[in-house]
């Protein structure tokens, strides 16, 4: 199932899925508590929105690297008891070294929604186009992209490259921008990624 395919849940609301990073059966490196007391944690990935998630994990969960979990509504998860905003700097080394990796598989696994972006793209302000926000597209590569879509949508990132001249590795350039926008947390605008009560 991709996550274009998620559905409703039972009482109407979107349900949310996440991919997990990295799995810390014993909690934290830098909690001092005991062991007893320390709860099992995975950080995630949300596939929609691209949110970086702390997940406190119940203690008989098994979880694993490229798990994908239910985080909303609360209801309807398994194995995942909290789930936190956090910051690219609060993961583990661990889930930072997955981070470009996931996101590749994300962008894989719901091409149609990222080929959309190249179609449906936007100015922001008068001077600034949403295609100028990805990694080495100037004015004249954002013309040749925003002329041959005129002529009908992509329906691939081949036929992206086929059609745009000088547009090489489109999906390469989203997966950059995306993990680029989930690094730096003070970036002015962020097309990809949404922080909690973001959207």
């Amino acid at each position: 199932m991709t996550p274009a395919e998620s559905g409703d849940s039972s009482d109407g609301s979107e349900t949310r899925y996440a991919v997990i990073l990295d799995y810390l059966p014993h909690g934290r490196a830098d909690d001092d508590r005991p062991q007893y007391q320390k709860e099992p944690i995975a950080y995630a990935l949300g596939e929609t929105d691209f949110r970086l998630l702390e997940l406190t994990m119940a203690e008989d969960a098994d979880a694993t690297i490229d798990d994908r979990v239910v985080v909303e509504p609360a209801e309807e998860r398994e194995g995942v008891e909290r789930v936190r905003d956090i910051e690219f700097d609060d993961l583990s080394n661990g889930a930072q070294n997955e981070l470009e990796y996931l996101v590749e598989d994300v962008i894989d696994a719901d091409e149609r929604r990222f080929v959309d972006f190249y179609n449906d793209a936007q100015p922001i302000t008068l001077r600034l186009h949403q295609l100028n926000l990805l990694p080495g597209i100037g004015k004249k590569l954002r013309n040749n992209i925003l002329d041959e879509r005129k002529r009908g949508p992509f329906e691939s990132f081949e036929e992206l490259e086929d059609r745009v001249s000088g547009l090489h590795r489109p999906k390469e350039v989203l997966v950059e921008r995306i993990t680029e926008e989930l690094r730096d947390d003070d970036l002015k605008y962020k097309v990809f990624v949404q922080r909690e009560g973001s959207g």
